[in-house]
């Protein structure tokens, strides 16, 4: 069987895992709903909004989307709310012809 390489963060999980900090919780289903309600209110949208940027950065973003299987409103509307609420985390990328150009 082939050995499956992990990133630090699945590594972090794993061993995370069996030290035995992952507790089941009671009721699952309800748990499951629980989060699913957060979820939907979350991804709820009902406000427009317009903004102009550059033909530069959405090619990126466009190009982004691409790799990540989403459309590119989505992750536009994903990194915004990542930001609102405080859990955008920078991860610089292999690529950095696109900071140069700024």
């Amino acid at each position: 069987m082939a050995k499956i390489k992990l990133d630090k963060e699945e590594k972090d999980i794993l061993d995370s895992y069996e030290r035995g900090e992952w507790k089941s919780v009671k009721n699952l289903k309800k748990e499951i709903e629980r989060h699913r309600g957060y979820a939907r209110q979350t991804l709820k949208k009902d406000k427009r909004i317009n903004i102009r940027i550059s033909s530069m950065v959405l090619d990126e973003i466009q190009t982004r989307a691409i790799e990540d299987g989403m459309p590119y409103q989505t992750l536009i509307s994903s990194i915004l709310h990542r930001f609102a609420t405080g859990r955008l985390i920078e991860k610089p990328r292999s690529n950095k012809s696109f900071e140069n150009d700024l």
